[in-house]
């Protein structure tokens, strides 16, 4: 009889820093899709009101991050999983809306989050890809870290299915 033996150690506390994978292909059909973005960004009113800030912006990439403030925490004073959720749909939702033409607007259509860590830290990160771009759908991913004392730890993952609403501009 043979016996196979299979040690399974998941660590989530590995360094997201590193986290830039690449899929080729990926070309925005706007041009100016960065002002487009940032604009659009700018104009959700709950990113201004929990303090996120939309830092880094590639054809099929979007980074958001929030600083940590007690009015974001739960009763243990982690992030809450909804100010989680909420960056990181975001977060997928501009990775989308980098890639789609200028005369449409992006939708959130369905996610699934799962949470792996507390969100325990003075940072939260979102970083979101594109995973498939369709005519009318795409789907993105999204891993969310917090950062305490330097070190990033992967708090959730997200996968997403958002819609490109062709003829009705972003305003």
């Amino acid at each position: 009889m043979l016996r196979l033996l299979i040690d399974v150690n998941v660590n989530v506390n590995y360094s997201l820093s590193d986290w830039r994978p690449r899929l080729s292909g990926f070309e925005p059909r706007d041009s100016d899709y960065a002002d487009r973005v940032r604009e659009s960004f700018d104009r959700q009113r709950i990113m201004a009101l929990i303090g996120a800030q939309l830092v880094r912006l590639e054809p099929g990439e979007c980074e958001i991050q929030l600083p940590f403030k007690p009015e974001l925490s739960q009763q243990h004073g982690y992030y809450h999983g909804g100010i989680i959720g909420t960056i990181a749909d975001s977060a997928g939702g501009y990775a989308a809306f980098t890639l789609m033409p200028r005369d449409a607007s992006v939708l959130t259509v369905e996610y699934k989050m799962n949470l792996l860590a507390p969100g325990d830290g003075e940072l939260l990160i979102a970083r979101g890809r594109v995973l498939k771009a369709g005519r009318t759908l795409v789907v993105a991913q999204v891993d969310a870290g917090v950062v305490k004392d330097g070190r990033e730890t992967l708090c959730a993952t997200l996968l997403q299915t958002l819609m490109t609403m062709h003829g009705r501009p972003d305003q």
